[in-house]
């Protein structure tokens, strides 16, 4: 469900909006939601994904030892032999 809301915006803004959301194959209403949900993320989960696949790579092989029927046999997508995604 999803509900609507209406803004007022200079001539400008909405042309440059128009242009990219032309150029990314989207639209203006999407761009906006996608600003929207920018606005209101948690700033605490900026770069949390980096932090985790950096703890991860770094731990790795202690992990594997201490549990080695859980390591897993996948690479994952920054390409480190024996590490799932």
């Amino acid at each position: 469900m999803s509900k609507s809301v209406t803004i007022r915006v200079p001539e400008e803004l909405y042309a440059q909006l128009r242009e990219r959301a032309d150029t990314e194959g989207t639209t203006v209403t999407a761009l906006i939601t996608e600003a929207a949900r920018n606005a209101v993320r948690d700033p605490r989960f900026e770069g949390a994904a980096e932090v985790f696949r950096r703890f991860v790579s770094e731990n790795a092989d202690a992990f594997d030892t201490a549990f080695p029927e859980d390591a897993p046999t996948r690479q994952d997508a920054a390409g480190a032999p024996g590490r799932a995604a």
